[in-house]
């Protein structure tokens, strides 16, 4: 494998039907590959309008079999431009167990790697545990002819035990397809704070476990419940370096490409200089296990 690789997250507004989705990521996939990028990373849930702002058994709908239409199309992709490419999706398992899923796609097409989000919210306009099964895959390092890609999604994000075991596995990047906003009343009160916590959080990831960590989120007003005014999705995707530094951030409401350069020799440099991962003290960490250290 190289020591060096560049990789991509693409912002893009999904509140349209699924066909026409699918055809502008395959779009932006392949444009994002004409500029370079080796593995690209789509925003969660890529194929629909964030659909958990209720609960609605018709949005069952929306979800796919393993290996059906999402699989297929980027597949071929994949394989056409010799691309890596994470593809979060609305899994159906079975009738009645429905998933919150990333597929990696290797450059010839093969299937790398899935992933199951493993954290599942439920907030106002965020009732995700009424559609997705917690994942059960756990937390993987998924090697790919490009480099060893970690894939956790949105809620995972603010949990530094997922960053960790990930990066323990070898990952050298960690990936988060995201769909996450800001209620429109919130905005003027709590939106800079909002922002900066999220951001925060997976810089965090990136220093504490000298890693290199990319989110890729939507934009855009989606407001298809009566009543309610809906969810402003706040972009702000990113690339960041393993000391936290940021390489590439897109704007809050502008469709964009976001490229940069994993660079193993820097990681490995920023590792031995902050060693972090050698003066963890394993033996005293038995408690996190549990719920509460009452």
């Amino acid at each position: 494998m190289k020591r060096k690789y560049k990789v991509s997250v693409i912002q893009l507004n999904l509140n349209d039907i699924p066909e026409n989705n699918l055809k502008k990521c395959l779009s932006w996939v392949r444009e994002a590959a004409k500029q370079g990028a080796e593995v690209i990373s789509l925003p969660e849930l890529y194929s629909s309008h964030y659909f958990c702002q209720s609960e609605d058994v018709d949005n069952f709908a929306l979800a796919e079999p393993l290996y059906s239409t999402s699989f297929t199309a980027f597949s071929a992709l994949a394989k056409e431009l010799s691309v890596v490419i994470i593809v979060p999706f609305f899994e159906k398992r079975m009738p009645g167990i429905y998933h919150n899923s990333a597929y990696i796609i290797d450059t010839d097409g093969s299937e790398a790697g899935l992933y199951r989000k493993m954290h599942i919210p439920d907030d106002p306009h965020f009732y995700e545990k009424f559609y997705f099964t917690p994942g059960d895959l756990g937390f993987k390092s998924i090697n790919t002819s490009k480099g060893k890609i970690g894939t956790l999604i949105c809620w995972d994000q603010w949990y530094p035990e997922a960053a960790r075991l990930t990066a323990l596995k070898g990952a050298e990047i960690l990936f988060y397809p995201t769909a996450i906003g800001w209620a429109p009343h919130e905005v003027e009160e709590f939106g800079e704070k909002q922002h900066g916590a999220w951001m925060n959080v997976m810089k965090g990831h990136a220093v504490a476990n000298g890693i290199y960590v990319a989110a890729a989120n939507r934009i855009g007003l989606e407001k298809y419940v009566p009543d309610t005014n809906g969810i402003i999705f706040w972009g702000g995707s990113f690339i960041a370096g393993p000391q936290g530094e940021i390489l590439a951030q897109a704007s809050h409401d502008k469709e964009e490409i976001l490229i940069a350069e994993v660079d193993l020799d820097l990681q490995e440099n920023v590792r031995q200089n902050w060693p972090f991962f050698r003066d963890r003290r394993i033996d005293a960490f038995g408690e996190i296990t549990k719920r509460a250290i009452d």
